[in-house]
């Protein structure tokens, strides 16, 4: 059974359709399934890049987002990348988009290279080269 589970998050976005189109652009994300809601917006979206697959729907609700404290909100989404090169053009493209950096890309202490950015509704994206779930005798 363990190999069938996979994890997918989900988001809403006030301006869902504008968010899609920035998470294409920004990320290189591809839509594979939209169905619209009654109102113009997106009843439910998913949205791939590589085997990273996400859900997209209109926030109708207002919900909040995590506030950032200090330089991070504390949640948000981690995409592995297989290079540096990767790493820097994801972050240059999503600022060049609008993001608000939080890191830019650089060596961490535990070993990965990683960037950071808040993208234009708030959510928070990291990438980075590690791979959650690796040994840690992968970093000694």
């Amino acid at each position: 059974m363990t190999n069938q589970i996979s994890v997918h998050p989900y988001f809403g976005y006030r301006d869902a359709l504008a968010a899609m189109e920035w998470l294409a652009k920004s990320f290189g994300f591809e839509t594979t399934m939209s169905f619209p809601d009654e109102q113009g917006g997106i009843a439910h979206a998913e949205m791939r890049l590589g085997d990273a697959v996400i859900i997209i729907f209109s926030d109708v609700d207002g919900y909040e987002r995590a506030p950032r404290k200090g330089d991070t909100t504390g949640l948000g989404m981690y995409l592995t990348l297989p290079g540096k090169a990767e790493v820097d053009t994801l972050h240059e493209q999503a600022v060049g988009n609008g993001a608000t950096s939080v890191y830019v890309p650089e060596e961490t202490p535990w070993g990965n290279y990683r960037g950071r950015v808040i993208d234009l509704e708030g959510y928070e994206w990291s990438f980075g080269v590690h791979r959650p779930g690796e040994p840690q005798t992968q970093w000694d």
